[in-house]
C-alpha cells in the first residue's frame, strides 16, 4: 500500500529546489505528516521533531533569567520557535530565514504551527542570512542563539557557511550574545572539529545526542546538539 501525498509547493531557490508536501501513509489513515525537501534529499518532518525542540528547551535550561530574547536561525516547520515560546521567560522571538517560500509557508497557513506561531505576538520572522548576521558587527544582543540550518558543520546547505563554525566565526557570533548568554546549534552527526573549535570560544560546551526512533519507517537516528556559553559567576542555572 503506497502513501497518499499531496505536494503543496515546489520552488527552485538558491539552495536547490524545495518542496513542501503533506502524506498520509497507508498504514495510518488520518495521519497527515508534512514533510519538507531541498533537491529530492528529505530535510524534515512534522512527525519526528524531538531534535529541533531540544534544541530550544535544552539551551533554556542553561539560561536562569527571563524576559528572554531568542534568535533561530532557520525556520523550517516552525518547532524550535513554538518551544522557545512555549517558556513563558521568553520575551521575544526573532526566527531568521533565508528562503521566502519557508516564510510564505507560514503566512499561507500551510505548515501545521501557522495559525498557533501567528498568533504569537512575541514572534517575529525576518528574511535574511542567519550566518551573514552572526558573522557581522553585533548590533543587538541575544540571550539564546538557537541554529538549525544547516545539516553538519562539515556539511552546509551553503559553502559561505563554514566560516561560522570556525574559531574565527564562532568569536563574532559570541558578540552577539547578551552576558551569559547560549549558542545551540543542531546537526545530524557529531563532529569533534566543531566541539573543540566551541571549547576554544566559550568556557562551558556541552555536546549532547538526541535519539530518536521513527515508527512510521522503524529508523532509529541520533541527532546532535552542542551548547555553548560563559556563565555568569555566580548565577543559578535553569532546570
Amino acid at each position: 500500500m503506497s502513501s497518499k501525498i499531496e505536494t503543496l509547493h515546489c520552488e527552485e531557490t538558491s539552495l536547490g529546489l524545495l518542496c513542501l508536501r503533506r502524506r498520509e501513509p497507508a498504514d495510518r489513515p488520518g495521519l497527515v505528516v508534512t514533510e519538507v525537501s531541498l533537491s529530492y534529499e528529505f530535510l524534515m518532518s512534522s512527525y519526528v521533531t524531538d531534535s529541533e525542540r531540544a534544541l530550544a528547551r535544552q539551551a533554556l535550561a542553561l539560561h536562569a533569567g527571563s524576559g528572554l530574547d531568542v534568535l533561530v536561525g532557520g525556520l523550517g516547520l516552525g518547532y524550535t520557535a513554538r518551544e522557545a515560546l512555549a517558556s513563558d521567560r521568553v520575551r521575544r522571538v526573532e526566527v531568521v530565514e533565508l528562503l521566502s517560500p519557508v516564510i510564505d509557508w507560514l503566512e499561507q497557513g500551510l505548515i501545521p504551527l501557522a495559525d498557533e506561531l501567528k498568533q504569537d505576538a512575541r514572534l517575529v520572522v525576518t528574511q535574511a542570512d542567519v550566518y551573514r548576521r552572526l558573522l557581522g558587527p553585533a548590533e543587538q544582543k541575544h540571550d539564546l542563539v538557537l541554529i538549525d540550518v544547516d545539516h553538519t558543520p562539515e556539511l552546509p546547505l551553503a559553502s559561505a557557511n563554514a566560516s561560522f563554525y570556525t574559531e574565527a566565526g564562532l568569536e563574532r557570533a559570541r558578540c552577539h550574545l547578551a552576558p551569559g548568554g547560549v549558542l545551540a546549534v543542531w546537526s545530524y552527526a557529531d563532529s569533534t572539529p566543531f566541539a573543540a573549535a566551541l571549547r576554544r570560544v566559550f568556557a562551558d560546551v556541552r555536546v549532547e545526542p538526541i535519539v530518536v526512533f521513527n515508527d512510521l519507517n522503524g529508523v532509529e537516528t541520533t541527532d546532535w546538539l552542542f551548547l555553548a556559553r560563559d556563565p555568569i559567576a555566580g548565577a543559578p542555572t535553569a532546570t
